[in-house]
Order: structure tokens, then C-alpha cells, then sequence
């Protein structure tokens, strides 16, 4: 059995050079097409940079926001790391019903981990005097 994975890599922006030159000639009013067969590009990317110039003025490449945008800000992380550092021995549990998260704790352990924080996984509890392990 062959398991075949499939990678996503989004391509760099065009660079600055090519994106001057598009807005150059599309100013002189030459056809797409022929910018695109010029400059080795597809006819997709003249009309992209010439609609970004238009509507912004600019040539810069819009900026990459990918990605899901976090539920709890930076600012509330602020917070909840300063409480952690006072009350080093509060819960997850505690800590969302405090700041009145919508995440689950699942979530909060693994931002506070990226931050450098680590959680004991077993609480403690007494050992059974009657049957000692062996």
C-alpha cells in the first residue's frame, strides 16, 4: 500500500522588479497577454499586480494572513501569565473560569506551553496502605 502525502507550498510574491515593469507597461496601455508572454508570467499575475496597484496605489504584495486568528489576545495571555506567576499553582480550569475564556483547556495548555510553561500530568494522590506494590 502506497500513502501518497500532498503538500501545500504557496509561492513566493512576484518580485518588485517584474511588478514595476507590469505597471509600466499596463500604463501604456499594453494588452496583458502580451506583458504576460514578455515577462514569462501568466496572464493571472499581470491582472492580480495591475488590480492591487489600482485599488491601493501600491506594488507591494499584500500582506500573508493565513491561518486560524487566535481566540484569547495577546493582551489576556499578558494577564494570565502574570497570574500563573503569582499562583503558580492554579488550574487550567480555574484560569478559564477566571477570565471567562470560550476555549477549552486542551487549547489554553497548549498556548501556555509555547510559552515556555509545563504542567505536572498526575496529581497527587496517597498511596494505599494496605496493599503496598511490590
Amino acid at each position: 500500500m502506497c500513502i501518497a502525502a500532498v503538500v501545500f507550498v504557496l509561492p513566493n510574491p512576484t518580485s518588485k522588479e517584474i511588478r514595476e515593469k507590469i505597471i509600466h507597461h499596463k500604463q501604456n496601455h499594453v494588452n496583458e497577454k502580451d506583458i504576460a508572454n514578455w515577462l514569462v508570467i501568466s496572464q493571472s499575475t499581470v491582472t492580480k499586480v495591475w488590480a492591487l496597484h489600482k485599488s491601493t496605489g501600491s506594488i507591494q504584495p499584500r500582506p500573508r494572513t493565513q491561518g486560524r486568528k487566535p481566540l484569547v489576545s495577546e493582551q489576556t495571555m499578558d494577564q494570565i501569565t502574570k497570574k500563573i506567576q503569582t499562583t503558580p499553582d492554579i488550574t487550567l480550569k480555574e484560569l478559564i473560569h477566571e477570565f471567562n475564556l470560550l476555549i477549552s483547556h486542551v487549547a489554553l495548555s497548549k498556548r501556555l506551553t509555547k510559552l515556555g510553561y509545563t504542567f505536572k500530568k498526575r496529581r497527587f494522590i496517597q498511596k494505599n496502605k494496605k496493599n503496598p506494590p511490590p
